[in-house]
């Protein structure tokens, strides 16, 4: 037998259940088990919006979790991570604990990213893949991180956001122009092949 503990993953989405069980009544599911893992729900079937009211209110959100189901799930979520920390030290003694996640530490993931994604860390003689659209995007998201945040962060955590926002919009306007000046330019020839 194996040290590695097991875990489990508990999925609380509700599935749809077969097309002949969606006309039945509402059965309320049965307790949970601690570790009992995903449970089908089956509910009546809802009566179709307007297509007016249905275009007004965007997609259908599921249900937000309890108060109870969030603590429960986050308890699994500490035990979980930790029990991963004791195996990864139990094979590496010498790794320290893990420092706690901070925001700076989002922040630097939503930089990392972009930066890859506009080519930065290319091995040196490979050409460096660029994906300008998902670089946009990754940008316009630490955007509406600094619009959804603003009035929230400490003077750190503010500063740290507005000068990674800074950084990457400025590589995106580089690259764009690159990229521009490119297209205007048209396609390099190929260099002359030697012929012996």
């Amino acid at each position: 037998m194996s040290d590695t503990p097991k875990f489990e993953v508990i999925d609380r989405r509700k599935f749809k259940a077969d097309e002949d069980q969606e006309n039945q009544p509402a059965t309320a599911p049965e307790p949970a088990e601690p570790g009992a893992g995903p449970r089908l729900v089956v509910s009546e079937p809802k009566p179709e919006p307007e297509p007016e009211a249905a275009a007004e209110q965007g997609p259908e959100l599921p249900p937000a979790p309890t108060a109870e189901e969030s603590r429960e799930q986050k308890m699994a979520y500490d035990a979980a991570a930790q029990r991963l920390e004791d195996i990864v030290r139990a094979q590496n003694p010498a790794v320290g604990a893990q420092p706690p996640v901070t925001f700076e530490h989002l922040v630097q993931q939503f930089y990392v990213s972009a930066m890859i994604q506009m080519g930065a860390g290319a091995q040196e003689g490979q050409r460096p893949r660029v994906d300008i659209l998902g670089a946009r995007n990754t940008i316009d998201l630490l955007g509406v991180l600094a619009e959804k945040t603003r009035g929230n962060l400490n003077e750190t955590e503010d500063r740290a956001l507005q000068a990674v926002l800074f950084d990457v919009r400025m590589a995106f306007l580089e690259l764009t122009s690159m990229i521009t000046l490119q297209g205007m330019q048209g396609p390099q020839p190929p260099p002359p092949q030697s012929t012996r």
